[in-house]
C-alpha cells in the first residue's frame, strides 16, 4: 500500500493497480474510488464518487461511510468513512471538528491507519490527540495543518516525515502507534 498526501483532506492510496482517493480538488488522478467528507447540503449523489453515508463496495473495497449530525450544518454535510481494504481499516476523519459521538466511536475504533484533521477550523493539538487516544491507530497521519506543530506537541511525539508511506499489513501488525507527517505532494 502507498499512501501520499496532496494537501488539505486529500490522500491518494494505491495499491498495485488500484487507487482511492479522499476530497480531491480535481480528477487528474483518475481513482478509482473517490471519497467526499463534505458536500453542500443540496448534492445528488453523483455516480462516480461516495459523498453520503452508507456501505458501499468498490473494487475489492468495502466502505462505511458515517454521517456526523453534531459536526454537519443546514448547508453542509460531513461524512467519515472508515474503508477495509486488503484486511486493513483506514479511518478517514475528513472536515470534522468535533469528536464523534458515542455510538459512532464505538464503530470506528482501532482503525490500522487513522487520518485525522488537525489546526485552524478542525481538531486543535489537544482535542485531536484526545481522539487519536480513544481510537487507538497503529499509525495515525494528520491532514489540514499549516504545520504538525501544535498536533505533536501535543501528543508529546517527534514526527517521522516521509514524502510517502509504504508499508503492508505484516508491517503494521508490528508497528506500536506512530505518527507520520507526509509531504504535500500538491
Amino acid at each position: 500500500m502507498i499512501v501520499n498526501y496532496l494537501g488539505d483532506g486529500c490522500f491518494r492510496l494505491q495499491s498495485g493497480e488500484v487507487s482511492l482517493i479522499t476530497n480531491p480538488s480535481n480528477n487528474r488522478f483518475k481513482a478509482d474510488v473517490v471519497l467526499r467528507t463534505l458536500v453542500p447540503a443540496a448534492t445528488e449523489a453523483p455516480t462516480d464518487e461516495i459523498v453520503f453515508p452508507g456501505e458501499y463496495e468498490a473494487k475489492n473495497i468495502e466502505i462505511r461511510g458515517f454521517g456526523v449530525a453534531n459536526d454537519s450544518t443546514d448547508k453542509y454535510l460531513k461524512t467519515i468513512y472508515l474503508v477495509t481494504w486488503e484486511e486493513m481499516r483506514f479511518l478517514f476523519l475528513g472536515h470534522i471538528a468535533e469528536m464523534p459521538t458515542g455510538d459512532i466511536m464505538e464503530e470506528i475504533s482501532e482503525p490500522d491507519v487513522l487520518f485525522i484533521p488537525t489546526g485552524e477550523h478542525f481538531l486543535p493539538g489537544e482535542a485531536a490527540v484526545k481522539l487519536m487516544k480513544k481510537l487507538e491507530p497503529r499509525v495515525t497521519i494528520p491532514s489540514f495543518f499549516k504545520s504538525p506543530a501544535e498536533f505533536l506537541k501535543a501528543a508529546g511525539a517527534k514526527a517521522e516525515t516521509e514524502e510517502k508511506f509504504v508499508f503492508k499489513k505484516k508491517d503494521l501488525a508490528e508497528t506500536k502507534s506512530r505518527i507520520i507527517v507526509l509531504e504535500n505532494k500538491n
